[in-house]
């Protein structure tokens, strides 16, 4: 069986191994191309804070993306950074293609995430709170509040807050307490007032009340800090001791996960062992105030076993996602225009207003759909929902990697299980920062009669599918959906994402196979209109690129665009080098991590690089080749990355119909036009933003663009 890409190429497997010399290093290709993927994730992150510092932005949206940028920087501390200290710690190879030491990338991040973090809090304490001010929302603090502002507070304090804090104290008698991740604390100096001897305490500030406490009685709408209410009554938690001094403070931990799944039995009791393990993780990173004392300081990093290199001194206040709960103030004036989605024309109820028939849809033509801009509830949650109920339908089959156990999606799997049709459920329960949610909602999908199933050892299981299996009239047909988004509801509203629906039943038998090799034991190659991960993706795709290549060079049409979220492998990128050396125009958009330069002289000089961000997330990936004007394009869930190449179950489905195809090349254009914003990859792996005109007005927006044109969209009427 060939490969799905070779079908027109006349390469087939025959030809493996003369490949293998195509994408073996090129002595050609110069050994500095590559960017460190850890600072070029640092500059993706520094382009989350330059929104923040945009004050062309609603305010409140620069407030979120402050909470973005500060939640964004923990996940990297405690993934990436923690990753790479703990090889250099056990003496393992550290993977890096920039040629600089293990001990000088560290150094070189902490450099440059100290940077960050310091201009993230000028963002707010300069730009973002004031001008949350001028709008009439007040960050006050306790010095800014009149008598009877203190009063009504102080009440607040005694009835909500006093009661869950649980001061520890710091002596003989009590060892240094255990400071949990990410948890925002107070470290305080006090004095017994009848022995004159000091002492130290540890107060953690409690992450179930919010952050944000309304002032009682105050004018418009004004707010104190939880923790700046708490350090005013002090008095009140040690009394007849002497409050000397206190300063915030936060502690990151390494809170990445490590199984060894061929070691391990039972995969769901390893992984909830090492969810308890992570919880004590070695500290990485100390954030103090900028007033904490010698002493104090010198005691936390003595008893947190922390080196100077990894404690970053800030101007307060610390821990700036608590920003987040801003977003729930009543002031939608303050936030970008609201926005419904659609439901995608295919899916709309006809005239008499029936509701929709998502399968009679399918079977008519392929669907693509396009999130936050058309609805997730009425195609993918529809598509689930209509499974469920119909008697129709015998069979489920979807993959699971971040979902909510409340969650539509997760309902709609009992609903028919309970109705007696035969359900499976992929579940990915190492999805990082999920394990725990996965792992209940898993438990209570097996209770309801859903067969679960965790996928292959040492596999993720990344790829988005569904498969229905319908019983019409005494035959089965096949209706499938591939995605670029997890089957979430929540961050379908955030994240920009595509899915396909087909009823194509070569895509169905594709989808077919592969779950019965997820459920089963291996991952085979013989797939007709999908690419697959580990064994054959990055080979279809290295053997597209090389198409391109060869197309260039005999004068045919040749053309190469990537959107995805990242693009670190070194295979694939050589290759995109060798096509534009060829003369292959190459487009790669990217929203975050990007080794791939733009500046090598006779090498790059074909290749353009371009990041949007903005009010959504950018999600979606997108593979397109010109294929000498016949074009191809694929959709689906893999990144350019090592893992999603080679570590984990991934699926690209190709598009076939013309006019999606066209939909998604016009997409293309557009993000890649010199009129729209975008950060553009120049020199030394320098992002730099392009927000405005010559003439100083403003380029525009990709998302509001998109967003207008597909709800311009409309189902033509039925002739009468």
């Amino acid at each position: 069986m060939i490969d799905p890409i070779l079908a027109d190429s006349g390469l087939g497997d025959a030809e493996d191994d003369d490949f293998d010399a195509v994408v073996e290093d090129d002595d050609s290709l110069p050994e500095n191309r590559y960017l460190d993927r850890e600072l070029s994730w640092l500059a993706f992150n520094q382009r989350v804070l330059e929104l923040a510092e945009d004050a062309t932005l609603p305010v409140l949206e620069r407030a979120n993306f402050l909470a973005i940028f500060a939640g964004n920087l923990d996940e990297f501390f405690m993934v990436r950074v923690a990753g790479l200290k703990r090889r250099i710690v056990t003496g393992l190879a550290v993977p890096t293609n920039v040629g600089r030491s293990p001990s000088d990338l560290l150094a070189e991040i902490s450099t440059h995430a100290h940077e960050l973090q310091l201009r993230h809090a000028s963002a707010w304490i300069e730009h973002v709170r004031p001008a949350l001010m001028d709008a009439g929302v007040e960050v006050a603090d306790w010095a800014d509040l009149d008598g009877a502002e203190r009063a009504e507070l102080t009440d607040y304090f005694g009835t909500n807050v006093f009661p869950v804090l649980m001061p520890l104290a710091v002596d003989p008698a009590h060892p240094f307490p255990y400071i949990s991740g990410l948890s925002l604390n107070l470290a305080i100096r006090i004095r017994n007032a009848r022995t004159g001897r000091q002492e130290f305490a540890r107060l953690k500030v409690p992450p179930m009340l919010p952050r944000f406490v309304p002032v009682p009685g105050a004018a418009g709408m004004r707010f104190i800090r939880l923790e700046e209410l708490i350090a005013n009554h002090l008095d009140d938690l040690f009394p007849g001791m002497e409050v000397l001094d206190h300063h915030a403070f936060r502690l990151t931990r390494n809170e990445d996960v490590e199984i060894e799944e061929d070691e391990s039995e039972n995969l769901i009791q390893a992984l909830e062992a090492e969810l308890l393990r992570r919880r004590f993780g070695p500290p990485i990173r100390l954030e103090i105030t900028d007033d904490m004392d010698d002493v104090t300081l010198d005691l936390l990093i003595k008893e947190l076993d922390i080196t100077d290199q990894e404690v970053y001194r800030l101007p307060g206040p610390l821990d700036l996602r608590g920003l987040f709960d801003l977003s729930r103030i009543d002031r939608p004036d303050l936030r970008y225009p609201p926005h419904v989605p659609t439901t995608a024309v295919a899916f709309q109820p006809g005239d008499n207003n029936e509701r929709g028939d998502v399968f009679k849809a399918i079977r008519k033509a392929d669907v693509l759909v396009h999130h936050p801009y058309e609805s997730f509830a009425t195609s993918v949650q529809a598509f689930l929902e209509q499974a469920a109920r119909d008697p129709h339908v015998l069979a489920i089959k979807q993959t699971l990697y971040r979902t909510s156990g409340d969650s539509p999606i997760v309902q709609a799997l009992i609903d028919a299980a309970e109705a007696g049709k035969q359900v499976l459920a992929l579940v990915e329960v190492k999805a990082r920062f999920d394990e725990a949610n996965n792992i209940v909602w898993a438990r209570k999908l097996e209770k309801a009669g859903v067969h679960v199933v965790y996928g292959l050892v040492g596999l993720k299981t990344h790829c988005k599918l569904a498969l229905i299996i319908r019983n019409e009239e005494g035959a089965l047909r096949h209706y499938s959906h591939v995605g670029t988004g997890n089957y979430n509801p929540k961050t379908s509203r955030v994240y920009e994402d595509l899915g396909l629906f087909t009823a194509d039943p070569q895509v169905g038998k594709d989808l077919t196979r592969l779950f019965n090799e997820l459920s089963g034991y291996a991952i085979e190659k013989k797939f007709k209109r999908l690419l697959v991960a580990p064994l054959h993706l990055r080979k279809g795709l290295l053997r597209q690129i090389e198409r391109e290549r060869v197309n260039a060079l005999a004068g045919k049409p040749a053309r190469i665009r990537f959107k995805v979220n990242s693009i670190v492998d070194e295979q694939i990128i050589d290759a995109l080098y060798r096509a534009s050396a060829a003369g292959v125009p190459v487009d790669v958009w990217v929203r975050g991590i990007c080794s791939l330069r733009s500046d090598l002289a006779g090498v790059t000089d074909n290749i353009t690089v371009r990041s949007i961000l903005g009010r959504y997330l950018e999600h979606s990936r997108i593979f397109a080749f010109e294929n000498g004007g016949d074009p191809q394009v694929y959709i689906g869930s893999a990144d350019m990355m090592h893992r999603n190449l080679d570590r984990r179950v991934e699926a690209l489905v190709r598009v076939n119909a013309s006019a999606h195809i066209e939909e998604l090349l016009g997409f293309f254009e557009e993000a890649m036009s010199p009129d729209t914003s975008s950060w553009h990859l120049g020199d030394n792996g320098e992002w730099i933003r392009h927000a405005t005109a010559a003439d100083g007005s403003p380029l525009a927006d990709l998302q509001d663009q998109t967003m207008q044109r597909i709800q311009r969209r409309r189902r033509p009427r039925t002739a009468r």
